[in-house]
């Protein structure tokens, strides 16, 4: 830019201007100026062409969109001269990109200048091509590039920049480099003696290998070579040791090559090897120089890792920890965030959790570090080393941090205190401590899920109903508690305050005074959990206190003519409910015992990255469970006598009071299966109470409306389901979704039924290609109207459903074809949202379509031959993922090989030579994959039946999470069809279901002659 006064007096303008507006018109204008000389080719000379083009770079870096000019700069890549080819280069490099159209036009004049004598103009060209050199370059360009790389004849400044542009130009087009014909020569290059460029190969290397490592084995002992070398700082140009330490960056680059390979079977190169990982582990020290310490962490975290990689002997792995140790003690917080990161990387690695405990001080001083990034570090590595013998300790430190911490990281601290006590409590009485200490501290932080899940535990253990109930009252002797502990010990006392009945200042009327006392602090919401806690003391008094009840009766009056729906309900039905007596304590009897399934805090806990895209995720809202009751029970549970005959009392319609419903208690004990969203069995014990019905009730309005799909209708006990609200409704016949999962396993089945309609499917899958017929059959005598169909598709799968008709003759049957396309891997699965009018009944229903991933797998039956060097071909995270499952139903292995061929995984038996390992293959189609090839390996124990070890590898990083996951999933399923669903009693203040007579189920696999019986 030497003498360009134009440029110069340009720049100057801009960096004057009083502000932003001044120096848009000012930019403005000189654009104006530019355009106006590009369209005067005649007076365009070479140097103000360049000039222009200078100004239209500084423009661009200014931030403002250059839409001209392109032309321009990319013709003075083909000037004679250096200046203008320079500016050409540079100004090309920087103004497009590699799809852009003018790009293809200077192909020709790069590759001439790349095959030229110029050095210069070969550096200038291998940087454009490295910085922005597409598809086409590669395909153009790649096998000149190499002969510069391999020739003897350039300098190393040469060699350097060819081997960066071909890493490039491979990321672009894996295809320009074969991988048979470049393996020697990749391993000569490996061989030379140039740092700058043996530094630049190592960067190529590491782009191949992470390919196809299996083809460069050859290189392996050559990058234990180099690094030994380095190590022992032989041959090593001063130019390239960075504050005493030997090309650091060739160090990191060489060891991130070597965690592509899988193993090392020579065992002189694993001795060379561990010998440089040692000395590296020994002589890494924290210093003053902050530039030395971050050379030499960066090589020594890069030796961690792979030492984790390659299994490392329990002493070195112990050595890494102590030195890990060591850095979480500095002063310098980067280090110790390092520190903490890969002691938490190291969990991961058997046999080193209980060294990493001797730390644990250590760690609890760092979660109070004024830098809330080694905060949250700390956090996470005490989460991650909590197990059965540091729990207390552990959950003790975090409720003491609890009261300290920043409001950002409360809620995680909460969850986590809540999933560690869950997970490891000596025993229960110490978990309710916790979890109400929990609430104590931090309330506006506590999810609903976490007093939900006490309020289970304490349900299910009859020896921890007085302890907890005792603890509730202490709480609430407090002035001030927080809204959650209202809740909570509101809940406990109306269940189990009664026990408390012969202790000091435990009547039922001491119960009521504290409680009553907090009722004004409360908001809306909470004040029917109260009513219903006032209900159940009532309940318990007999023969009723007369003082108590007039008290609670007085309340009841007075929110009886609340503006609030659901509190003026509740106070109306109490009320009339109380002066019933025998019937009045049927209904509000005790909750029983929810089924004991894994936590939903843990699983809410491993959602917390959540990948699905939001299509998918307002898919599975829209299956969620709706609100009023399903009563399909046909037998009474347990030998109890017939249940009375109460029905349905409707709710409120306004949304605010849906609103308020949706917030009330709806954990569960069970893990809830995510592509069958349960209704939680807490959802209505506080939900609108049922009253007996009037002589010659409507029988029809007891039953239940369908509301989104996967909710019981037919289960141990009553299943009692929040449903939409709807004017009418049906009872179900069958449960939706053990027919949905049955479905997932064959082509044909029913899909739903109620006693109007019957629904059933019949598919053919061919690669990612998949062909449903619906059958919609009226089994009425009058037609069915205002039939609709409509499919809600993931984003992975495009559905083309055929039109339904309007109408259903009676006993008659219409098709509807739905053709199916796999887009790419994912495990949400499409809705098929359907209704219908019968008479002045309208039913709807959201129902699972079973296009579900295993549709999309070929089973396919390996070799060992063939399996061995697909498995090694398939390098690490994220092409092949591994995980420990626990909580795992005990299958012996032939059962497990059978489930795993139900869904398309194919067993390949023999293949491991551990008997209690199984090795499986299968092929998976998708548009965005293709056929790919999916290997699995599970690893059982024969000690313990409950857990394993599961690693899973695909081409495709999406693919394996997706069918790791899908695996899991199905290991961890309930195996019985009942247990599918949760079961649920009656809820307090609930009447027991109605019994309804057993509608006959229409059993036909062929969906084409599901109505063969009743036409």
């Amino acid at each position: 830019m030497t003498g360009m006064r134009g440029l110069s007096v340009f720049i100057s303008d801009i960096r004057n201007c009083q502000n932003k507006e001044a120096e848009r018109l000012r930019v403005d204008k000189e654009l104006g100026n530019v355009r106006t000389c590009f369209k005067n080719e005649k007076v365009l000379t070479p140097y103000k062409k360049k000039k222009y083009v200078w100004k239209m770079l500084y423009i661009h870096m200014l931030g403002y969109d250059v839409d001209f000019g392109h032309m321009e700069a990319v013709s003075l890549i083909s000037a004679p001269k250096y200046p203008e080819k320079q500016v050409g280069y540079i100004v090309t490099s920087c103004l497009l990109n590699e799809n852009h159209d003018f790009l293809r036009l200077a192909i020709n004049t790069v590759r001439n200048d790349i095959i030229g004598r110029n050095e210069t103009f070969q550096c200038l060209a291998l940087t454009l091509v490295g910085n922005i050199g597409g598809r086409d370059f590669a395909e153009s360009l790649a096998p000149d590039v190499q002969k510069l790389l391999i020739s003897s004849s350039c300098r190393p400044l040469v060699r350097k920049k060819a081997a960066l542009c071909l890493v490039r130009l491979f990321r672009k087009n894996p295809d320009a480099i074969n991988a048979d014909g470049w393996a020697d020569r990749m391993s000569q290059l490996l061989d030379e003696r140039d740092l700058g460029v043996l530094t630049s190969s190592t960067s190529l290397l590491v782009a191949l290998v992470s390919n196809n490592h299996e083809a460069y084995s050859s290189c392996l002992p050559k990058c234990v070579k180099i690094l030994e070398r380095l190590s022992r700082n032989q041959d090593v140009p001063q130019e390239y040791t960075y504050y005493g330490i030997p090309s650091p960056w060739l160090q990191v680059k060489a060891m991130r090559a070597l965690q592509y390979f899988p193993t090392i079977e020579d065992p002189s190169t694993r001795k060379a090897l561990f010998e440089v990982l040692q000395r590296i582990l020994m002589g890494t020290d924290v210093v003053k120089n902050v530039n030395k310490n971050n050379a030499s962490h960066a090589v020594l975290f890069e030796a961690l890792s792979l030492v984790m990689h390659l299994d490392a002997e329990k002493e070195m792995m112990s050595q890494c920890v102590a030195l890990l140790g060591k850095f979480i003690s500095v002063r310098e917080p980067n280090i110790r965030y390092l520190g903490l990161e890969n002691m938490t990387r190291m969990l991961m690695v058997t046999d080193v959790q209980d060294i990493i405990k001797k730390h644990q001080s250590q760690i609890i001083i760092s979660l109070k570090d004024p830098d809330i990034s080694i905060r949250r570090r700390a956090l996470d590595l005490l989460y991650g080393m909590c197990d059965v013998s540091n729990a207390k300790d552990i959950v003790e430190e975090l409720l003491q941090y609890l009261s300290t911490a920043e409001f950002s990281m409360r809620e995680e601290l909460s969850l986590k205190a809540a999933i560690l006590a869950e997970k490891f409590a000596p025993d229960l009485s110490w978990y309710v401590d916790v979890i109400l200490q929990l609430i104590d501290k931090a309330g506006d932080f506590v999810s609903d899920d976490i007093w939900f899940r006490v309020v289970q535990f304490v349900t299910n253990n009859e020896d921890l109903q007085p302890y907890a109930a005792s603890k509730a009252k202490e709480y609430l002797d407090k002035i001030a508690i927080h809204e959650t502990m209202v809740k909570v010990s509101a809940y406990i006392l109306g269940e189990y305050g009664h026990l408390l009945a012969r202790q000091p200042g435990c009547s039922a009327s001491e119960l009521f005074r504290i409680l009553h006392e907090k009722l004004p602090t409360v908001s809306t919401p909470t004040i029917p959990i109260l009513l219903s806690t006032y209900a159940k003391l009532l309940m318990h008094t007999q023969p009723p206190d007369p003082e108590l009840q007039k008290q609670i009766w007085a309340v009841f009056k007075k929110y009886e003519s609340c503006i609030d729906v659901e509190i003026q309900q509740r106070a109306v039905e109490y009320f009339e409910l109380s002066k019933k007596g025998g019937a009045f304590i049927d209904v509000l009897a005790e909750m029983p015992k929810f089924p004991e399934r894994q936590s939903s805090l843990i699983k809410k806990a491993e959602d917390v990255e959540d990948t699905a895209d939001q299509s998918a995720i307002k898919l599975r809202a829209q299956q969620q469970p709706s609100n009023a009751l399903v009563l399909a029970d046909p037998q009474p549970v347990n030998g109890a006598p017939p249940p009375l005959k109460v029905p349905v009392v409707s709710g409120s319609t306004d949304p605010e009071s849906v609103a308020r419903s949706l917030s009330q208690p709806n954990g569960t004990l069970s893990n809830i299966d995510p592509q069958n969203p349960s209704p939680d069995l807490l959802s209505d014990l506080l939900g609108p109470l049922a009253i007996e019905a009037p002589p010659g009730a409507d029988s029809s309005e007891q039953h239940g409306h369908i509301g989104a799909e996967g909710a019981p209708d037919e289960v141990d006990g009553s299943a009692i389901v929040p449903v939409e609200e709807q004017p009418n409704t049906v009872e179900l016949i069958g449960n939706i979704a053990e027919r949905f999962h049955a479905l997932c396993l064959k082509d044909s089945g029913v899909l739903y039924e109620d006693p109007n309609i019957q629904i059933g499917i019949k598919a053919e899958w061919r690669g990612h290609h998949g062909r449903l017929v619906l059958f919609l059959g009226n089994k009425n005598i009058s037609p069915l109207t205002s039939v609709q169909a409509l499919i809600l598709p993931p984003a992975h799968l495009k559905l083309e459903l055929s039109p339904v008709p309007d109408t259903i003759p009676p006993r008659a049957q219409v098709q509807s074809p739905l053709e199916v396309m796999n887009i790419r891997p994912s495990r949400d699965v499409a809705v098929l949202d359907f209704s219908y009018k019968s008479g002045t009944n309208v039913v709807s229903a959201k129902l699972r379509i079973p296009a579900v991933l295993n549709k999309f797998l070929q089973p396919l039956q390996l070799t060992s031959e063939e399996f061995f060097p697909q498995w090694r071909a398939l390098t690490g995270p994220p092409l092949k993922l591994q995980e420990v499952i626990r909580g795992v139903r005990p299958l012996a292995l032939p059962e497990m090989a059978n489930l795993f061929n139900s869904f398309h995984v194919t067993i390949c038996p023999g293949l491991d030579p551990n008997p209690n390992n199984l090795v499986a293959s299968t092929t998976f189609y998708s548009e965005s994959t293709g056929a790919m090839l999916c290997l699995a390996r599970i690893e059982t124990d024969p000690a313990d039946r409950t857990q394993l070890r599961m690693t899973v590898g695909t081409g495709d990083p999406t693919l394996t999470f997706e069918l790791k996951e899908f695996i899991k999933e199905q290991l961890i399923a309930i195996p019985t069809s009942r247990a599918l669903v949760p079961a649920a009693g009656p809820g307090p203040g609930q009447a027991p279901p109605v019994v309804q007579p057993p509608s006959p189920v229409i059993a036909a696999d062929d969906p084409g002659a599901m109505l063969a019986g009743l036409l």
